[in-house]
């Protein structure tokens, strides 16, 4: 046998992909804001990248709905209605409050909870060293595991279809006032609730969690 032919390569970021994480970063990050025209030209020369690699770009973000194409414009940032908003806690609020409910009456509850709480260490050293992207990533994993600890796959694969547009808002909700306190802290009575098997206090803190994050989002949102 041919040595290395089995070998596995080590595989490194397409340019493609890494231009997707920019302007992911930048939208989030509010660099391009909402209604903001994103044209091929300008952004061939800010990223560095050719016009087919920004185009195949501009239309992921539009399938991820953080882009919409609008008639003799082009490609802006999407605009989130308080409308939509609502829309997006509505399905959060009650598909999060039944995994939260599924962990807790889960068998391994304690075991998911040291999980859960490993990364509500990582959200607390976001929001300590104003790491926004930490603070996004580490919630992102926090509810992942919520949902597929409590067997609520599809539950997931819904709630991850709205993935851009729920990170979109957890961006503008983080940097609210004194949300580094009261959001780790909503979620540590969430956790509370699945270490000690309780599924209604669990479902309830994770329900309020939701709406109180919906709150502080309607309240930034202009249209």
């Amino acid at each position: 046998m041919v040595a290395g032919i089995l070998r596995v390569e080590r595989e490194t970021k397409s340019l493609r992909e890494m231009t997707l994480d920019k302007m992911r970063r930048a939208i989030l990050d509010q660099h391009f804001k909402p209604g903001d025209r994103l044209v091929e030209r300008e952004l061939c020369d800010q990223l560095a990248v050719s016009r087919s690699v920004v185009r195949e770009v501009l239309r992921h973000l539009e399938a991820e709905g953080i882009v919409e194409i609008v008639p003799n414009r082009g490609p802006i940032v999407a605009v989130l209605t308080r409308a939509q908003a609502r829309q997006i806690y509505e399905v959060r609020g009650y598909l999060e409050a039944l995994a939260a409910r599924g962990c807790a009456e889960s068998p391994d509850a304690p075991a998911v909870a040291d999980v859960l709480d490993a990364r509500l260490l990582r959200i607390a050293h976001g929001y300590a060293t104003n790491d926004a992207a930490l603070i996004l990533e580490a919630t992102a994993e926090f509810y992942e595991r919520m949902f597929l600890a409590s067997g609520r796959e599809i539950a997931w694969d819904i709630v991850s279809a709205l993935h851009m547009r729920i990170t979109h808002l957890r961006s503008i909700t983080i940097a609210t006032p004194g949300r580094a306190t009261d959001g780790p802290e909503e979620m540590r009575r969430i956790v509370a609730a699945i270490r000690a098997r309780d599924g209604e206090t669990a479902f309830q803190a994770s329900l309020s969690h939701v709406q109180r994050a919906e709150t502080l989002a309607i309240s930034e949102i202009t249209t």
